[in-house]
């Protein structure tokens, strides 16, 4: 990065964005701070933080002493990201919309704005890192604290986005961001991170959805169709879910949880079976579609069955999961599991690493049962 650059933060209210902007500042760079708000279906509810959020933004913009403004985008959000949202629980399928507002919002409508005060670049809270190869194509990379490392929501960034990206947290564990904060009297420095999808917060997931889908009721059932309860509309269910599915007792006298295993569209019908370790809820080989590869072009792979492994997340914070990849067309690949996943979702991202550099991915679809031997008994 130049000496000293125009650089537009996008300041959220919360320590990783307050701290992102105060080393900025500190590293003699012209740092402006912008307010994103991109929801306001329910402003005055009890799970709406939007105004508190804006009111800490101001404050550190005002500790920090850089400049601060404010953009709406809720418009572009609830088109961009929330329409499709809907779409897809509609599908029975269960989206990460955070990895649509990256893409769609955060990187795509957010530059204008900076690009009309004159920036050089745009800086995020992200814990994340990015680095340029030899012939200048920028490259992704996971944060050095692991255990925030946020590439995988990142993944859908083209170079035109991820070139001109700054993101000051890569090398730093998120404890030392809040002792930033703290000792800089940064007023977010202990203030809760945020969970769940941005536009929820913590209220209860199924009472959100119900403003938007209506209930289709149907039957709970086994592998084998025996009833076991009725479901409130399969929109509301995701795969592996435990939680919420009302059903007392146990099938078999066990007395294992149960978990979500299917969903059955065309029967309505929500399958469940018993147990975290249940063969119906593994999967060794998922496939994806819709791929984005942030290099511009896919890993080379010799004729389309390459040998290397590589690492894959199926869901945000999982490890690293050895796979080989094999392509089915220019769009679609399946991805070979060493060890059988457990409930890869259809909706979320499959995203893929070589090493520490995150090279991209796509939406899963669907996978097969693990190889070995399956009892629905």
């Amino acid at each position: 990065m130049a000496s000293r650059q125009r650089i537009v933060v996008g300041l959220s209210g919360g320590v990783d964005s307050s701290v992102a902007a105060w080393l900025l500042k500190q590293q003699g760079h012209e740092v402006i701070g912008v307010f994103m708000k991109n929801w306001e279906d329910d402003d005055t509810d009890t799970y709406c933080t939007s105004r508190q959020d804006l009111i800490d933004a101001a404050s550190v913009a005002d500790v920090i002493g850089i400049e601060f403004d404010a953009v709406n985008f809720a418009a572009e959000y609830r088109e961009r990201v929330f329409a499709g949202f809907l779409r897809e629980y509609e599908a029975g399928r269960t989206p990460n919309p955070d990895v649509l507002c990256n893409n769609d919002v955060e990187f795509r409508a957010f530059p204008d704005p900076a690009m009309t005060l004159g920036a050089d670049a745009l800086a995020t809270g992200h814990y994340a890192r990015v680095m340029r190869n030899e012939d200048g194509r920028a490259m992704l990379l996971k944060a050095r604290d692991t255990s925030k490392d946020q590439s995988y929501f990142l993944h859908q960034l083209r170079q035109a986005q991820l070139q001109p990206a700054c993101f000051p947290l890569g090398d730093l564990l998120k404890s030392e961001v809040r002792d930033i904060a703290k000792c800089e009297g940064l007023s977010t420095w202990q203030k809760k991170d945020s969970t769940g999808i941005c536009f929820i917060g913590e209220r209860p997931f199924r009472e959100f959805l119900e403003r938007y889908l209506p209930r289709a009721p149907g039957r709970m059932v086994t592998p084998e169709g025996t009833v076991v309860g009725e479901h409130q509309g399969l929109a509301y269910y995701t795969l592996g879910q435990r939680q919420g599915l009302g059903i007392g007792g146990t099938h078999d006298g066990d007395g294992a949880p149960w978990f979500v295993a299917e969903k059955r569209l065309q029967e309505n019908e929500l399958v469940v079976v018993q147990g975290h370790d249940h063969p119906l809820l593994y999967n060794d080989t998922v496939t994806v579609q819709q791929l984005h590869w942030i290099a511009s072009e896919p890993p080379d792979l010799s004729h389309h069955n390459d040998i290397k492994t590589y690492g894959a997340k199926l869901r945000y914070r999982m490890p690293d999961a050895p796979c080989r990849i094999e392509w089915r067309d220019d769009d679609t690949l399946t991805a070979h599991f060493d060890a059988p996943q457990w409930t890869p979702t259809p909706g979320q991202y499959g995203v893929f690493y070589d090493g520490e550099v995150c090279l991209g991915g796509g939406v899963i679809v669907g996978g097969a049962l693990a190889s070995r031997s399956v009892s629905t008994a």
